[in-house]
């Protein structure tokens, strides 16, 4: 049974920095894209960062919107899926799902962590 249980929301003060964790089970993550979704309050589905399988030449893609703060990561002995955010803003504020599959198609959701940026 395929399970991705994220863990790690908060609320932080801009600027800060949080780690979100994605606990995969049911299948190894490091033999599938993983992808990081989030949805700000209002609006539409956005993909953050994504990680395709061991192996790849190139294997890690960031969203404009993520380029230069978040880091996407994976600990294949722990089966779990990290995503750093750092320098963050209010604008961040939102729910974040990991999944596993390309942000165009994906087979599993998580159920989500909140991530509150406010002063």
């Amino acid at each position: 049974q395929v399970q991705l249980v994220e863990s790690g929301g908060a609320l932080v003060q801009p600027g800060g920095s949080l780690r979100l964790s994605c606990a995969v089970s049911g299948f190894s993550s490091s033999t599938s894209w993983m992808t990081w979704f989030r949805q700000a309050p209002g609006k539409g589905l956005e993909w953050v960062a994504f990680i395709r399988e061991r192996g790849h030449f190139d294997p890690i893609f960031y969203g404009d919107s993520a380029k230069g703060r978040f880091t996407i990561a994976r600990d294949d002995a722990a089966n779990t899926l990290y995503l750093e955010l750092g320098s963050l803003k209010p604008e961040d504020t939102g729910l974040y799902y990991c999944a596993k599959g390309a942000p165009n198609v994906v087979d599993y959701w998580g159920q989500g962590t909140q991530v509150t940026v406010s002063s």
